[in-house]
């Protein structure tokens, strides 16, 4: 395990996607968003992901300097083709769009089709908190999530990300898999040679697996609740609404044909769409109800929630988005903790581009 200073982390990170062809502009939020989610303990999307982009790129598969463009709107809706950018720049762009026309109208939602991962979901859906808007951002993946009673891998992990503002209280913040677990997690866990619960994954012939390489040898990722009795077809469900919004209804891939994220994969013989969806919105509050209003509730709501009797005195009712806002602090002050994996595969890349990976401590 490395720990690296949060500003020289960013700086590699922005080289590298310049290396990669990108405008200034673009790397620099590219690698902001994934930045943040090693500052908020995401560790699965944060640079471990970096690697993983490269080889996209090598494969002709992310355009760098891609030419994103609304190709059908309303006032409040729209349509945008990401041209096969890095969704960690095609999403932001489109919630900018969103937020545009909250800004005009109250709400506004936007479709994404012809993208690529689009890094934590929860980055793009707090982008709205500064301007007093509620933010959404779901994304398809990937297909490693089996249906409930199915074995092929129908579904990706397919995140929803809400954010709400508040007024003296710190945000509430949902950013979630559809998945018992996200993919990224069973990553980690291969690093580190350890088993993965019961009721994340199942294996090839559909039965319950801790092996986390059981998806590698044909098995799949199990919807949120791990099986029927613990409410799987909720979480199907869930995932499902996510794949339509994002793919079915911006005209990108969805369901089995969404392209994967690894690049050794082929991408399917007969395409349904362009690229990975997204889909993001945002709601003016002061649409629905005076915003300093909402938010005194919403402090309320928060701080009633908080003094919620605990089963434990060790472990308090947490807020969506605690566990993340203290890793970001903690995070900011002592550095980024990567596991020595993912150190390599930083090496590799800068390796590639001529590039120095900054300084570390143990």
């Amino acid at each position: 395990m490395k720990v690296f200073a949060e500003k020289e982390l960013r700086a590699y990170v922005e080289n590298v996607f310049v290396a990669m062809g990108c405008p200034e502009t673009a790397a620099r939020l590219a690698a902001d968003v994934l930045i943040s989610a090693d500052l908020r303990g995401i560790d699965s999307h944060g640079v471990a992901r970096l690697i993983g982009y490269v080889r996209l790129w090598k494969k002709g598969r992310i355009n760098t300097n891609p030419n994103i463009r609304v190709v059908h709107e309303t006032p409040g809706t729209a349509v945008v083709d990401g041209d096969s950018g890095l969704g960690l720049v095609v999403a932001p762009e489109a919630m900018e769009i969103a937020m545009e026309k909250a800004a005009n109208v109250g709400t506004g939602w936007v479709a994404i089709r012809n993208s690529n991962h689009f890094g934590i979901a929860g980055y793009h859906a707090m982008m709205g908190l500064d301007r007093d808007m509620i933010g959404w951002a779901f994304t398809n993946a990937s297909p490693l999530v089996a249906p409930t009673f199915g074995k092929e891998r129908m579904l990706g992990t397919n995140p929803i990300a809400v954010s709400i503002p508040a007024g003296q209280e710190p945000p509430f913040v949902a950013d979630m898999a559809t998945t018992t677990a996200a993919n990224g997690k069973l990553e980690i866990l291969q690093r580190k040679g350890e088993e993965a619960p019961l009721g994340w994954i199942q294996d090839k012939s559909g039965q319950p697996a801790t092996d986390p390489h059981a998806l590698k040898e044909g098995g799949a990722l199990l919807p949120l609740g791990g099986d029927r009795e613990h409410g799987s077809h909720k979480g199907y469900a869930l995932g499902a609404v996510v794949d339509i919004l994002s793919a079915v209804l911006s005209g990108a891939n969805y369901g089995p044909w969404a392209p994967p994220f690894v690049s050794f994969l082929p991408l399917a013989d007969n395409p349904v769409g362009a690229g990975l969806g997204h889909f993001v919105g945002a709601m003016r509050i002061d649409a629905f109800r005076p915003a300093a209003e909402f938010k005194t509730h919403m402090d309320q709501w928060i701080q009633r929630f908080r003094e919620t009797q605990p089963v434990s005195d060790s472990q308090p009712v947490l807020i969506p988005g605690d566990p993340e806002r203290e890793a970001e602090k903690i995070r900011r002050e002592s550095g980024i903790p990567i596991v020595d994996p993912v150190v390599n595969d930083l090496r590799e890349v800068a390796g590639e581009f001529g590039l120095e990976i900054p300084d570390s401590s143990e």
